[in-house]
């Protein structure tokens, strides 16, 4: 696998997506920009039948044109054969990867994970929801997300839009 060497990139965690305020109409189309280049990055891993494992904020770079890499190959595997259980960033993990009763691991997990790295540039903030929860698992930002799925004012502010 061929890689480019990004000089002075800084990750999407870093960049935390300064630059863009919350009400700045272009800091919407610059995010989109960023998500469909993480896509089509991922999607030329799954066509190779490979799997990142490992997609979240400190993995994706941008360069000085905010045009995102993805790095850190480290956990890829050939969606081939089976391997063994990884070391993964919670948060970010799919379902099916935790517990073999959800499905088998396969390019969908990445997929799942691109999907919770949208749901946090889309919020600007980290994948955990501040909340007074008394376990782990009602923190966990899907099951917040489902949670409030249809609560329009919750999501209107967590992605910061007005009305």
């Amino acid at each position: 696998m061929a890689r480019e060497f990004v000089t002075r990139s800084r990750g999407l965690t870093r960049s935390r997506y300064r630059g863009y305020s919350k009400k700045d109409p272009n800091r919407w189309m610059k995010l989109c920009d960023i998500a469909i280049g993480i896509a089509r990055g991922l999607e030329y891993l799954h066509l190779g039948c490979w799997v990142h494992f490992d997609i979240k904020p400190h993995n994706i770079l941008l360069d000085e044109d905010l045009c995102p890499k993805t790095s850190d190959f480290g956990l890829t595997k050939s969606c081939r054969p089976k391997e063994s259980m990884l070391s993964l960033t919670e948060g970010y993990i799919a379902p099916e990867v935790l517990s073999q009763n959800f499905g088998v691991v396969t390019s969908k997990s990445d997929v799942y994970s691109f999907g919770m790295l949208v749901l946090e540039m889309v919020g600007a903030r980290r994948n955990n929801v501040e909340t007074q929860a008394d376990t782990e698992s009602e923190q966990y930002f899907p099951n917040w997300i489902y949670q409030h799925l249809f609560d329009e004012d919750a999501i209107i502010k967590l992605c910061g839009v007005t009305k």
